[in-house]
């Protein structure tokens, strides 16, 4: 089987390709949980270390009330955003955190999703909403919105270009992620029916 065909299997299998407009696709479901077991993995070794968290402007002063797949799926309902989108992002945020230095913690993860989101609409989308509209969608004011996409695109340094290579790795590594994901809870069911 040729690599265009296997990306293509792996593109349903994330639900890149999904058809279904009322349905949520599976990459955000798979993208929240992969960034929350990062956070949990992050906040863990700062807790352990007792090692200080860098903080940044994408750091809130409290621990928002909207969990992370609840707010990426009120993103994607009111944005308008492709699927392929919030994959971009995921690629995004992986960058900037590397460039930056710093960790993903409940904290900052808000902030880095709805700029890196309303980044990859800008570069991706044929059509996208001003910052205004995605600021509400955020619970973020306009002006804060700005400078926080000022300071992604700046540590970046403007280089927003992902490859089909690049995107196929990550789908596939977010499908490989998917697929644990689905055996864990296949295993926690099969438990509780076993009574472990």
């Amino acid at each position: 089987m040729g690599t265009a065909a296997l990306d293509g299997m792996v593109f349903i299998a994330v639900g890149i390709l999904e058809e279904s407009a009322t349905r949520t696709p599976r990459v955000l479901s798979v993208v929240s949980s992969v960034l929350e077991r990062s956070i949990r993995k992050n906040e863990k070794l700062i807790r352990g270390s007792k090692m200080k968290d860098v903080i940044t402007m994408f750091h809130a002063s409290e621990v928002p009330a909207l969990s992370i797949r609840r707010y990426i799926e009120r993103i994607f309902k009111y944005s308008s955003c492709s699927p392929s989108c919030f994959v971009v992002a995921y690629i995004y945020i992986e960058r900037f955190l590397q460039r930056r230095g710093i960790c993903l913690t409940s904290l900052n993860i808000h902030r880095l999703l709805i700029t890196s989101i309303v980044v990859a609409a800008k570069f991706m989308d044929d059509e996208c909403y001003s910052n205004a509209y995605y600021a509400k969608i955020g619970g973020v004011s306009l002006s804060e919105l700005n400078k926080l996409e000022i300071e992604f695109l700046l540590s970046l340094d403007f280089k927003l270009h992902v490859t089909i290579d690049t995107f196929g790795k990550y789908c596939r590594q977010l499908e490989d992620e998917g697929v644990g994901e689905k055996q864990i809870s296949r295993l926690m069911r099969v438990s509780s029916i076993r009574g472990d």
